[in-house]
C-alpha cells in the first residue's frame, strides 16, 4: 500500500480492512465457450515454531477475462461456473489431475462439455503409454495443419496464416 498510495498502513489494519470487505464473484456479461481449471498449493505458516503446511486450492479461468481461485472449497467453485451465462457447448482446459476432471465432470450441466488435455500434460502422458519423440512431432504436424485449413477459412486480412 505505502509504494502505491505513499501512505503507511499496518500488517494488522490491512488484515481488518480485508475481513470486513464482502467478496462476490463476478457475473460474466457474456456467454461463456471455454474455461480452464488448475489446482496449486499454497505454503500457510503457523505461529513461531510451529512449522508450516501446505493447502491445496483451484483456480478458474472463464473466457478470457474472469478469473476466479478457491480455498479448499470444490463446491463452490463447481457452483460459481454453473451459475455464470455457459454456452450449450463449453470447452473444459485441463491438466490430467483426476480432481480437475471430477470438477470438470459436474459442468455445464444438461448440456455439452468438450474435454482437452493441455499439451505439456498430454505429452507427457504420451510417453507414460509408450508414445516417442516421433509420435510426439506427428501429433503437433497433424494439429498445425488442422490449424492452418482452418485459418484459410478466415478473411486474409487476419494474418493468422502468415503467423503459422
Amino acid at each position: 500500500m505505502e509504494v502505491q498510495t505513499g501512505v503507511k498502513i499496518g500488517h494488522t489494519c490491512l488484515h481488518r480492512l480485508v475481513e470486513k470487505q464482502e467478496w462476490s464473484e463476478p457475473i460474466a456479461k457474456i456467454e461463456v465457450e471455454e474455461t480452464s481449471i488448475d489446482g496449486g498449493k499454497v505454503r500457510l505458516r503457523g505461529n513461531l515454531g510451529e512449522g508450516s503446511h501446505w493447502q491445496d486450492y483451484k483456480a478458474v479461468r472463464l473466457h478470457e477475462s474472469y478469473y476466479g481461485a478457491f480455498y479448499q472449497d470444490n463446491e463452490a467453485l463447481i457452483n460459481y461456473i454453473n451459475h455464470q451465462p455457459l454456452a450449450y457447448l463449453l470447452t473444459c482446459l485441463g491438466d490430467g489431475h483426476e480432481g480437475i476432471w471430477k470438477i470438470i465432470s459436474q459442468l455445464n450441466p444438461g448440456k455439452t462439455r468438450r474435454e482437452i488435455l493441455d499439451w505439456y500434460h498430454l505429452i507427457e502422458n504420451l510417453y507414460k503409454v509408450g508414445g516417442s519423440l516421433k509420435r510426439e512431432h506427428l501429433i503437433f504436424v497433424k494439429i498445425l495443419l488442422l490449424a492452418h485449413s482452418f485459418f484459410w477459412l478466415l478473411p486474409s486480412s487476419s494474418g493468422s496464416i502468415s503467423y503459422l
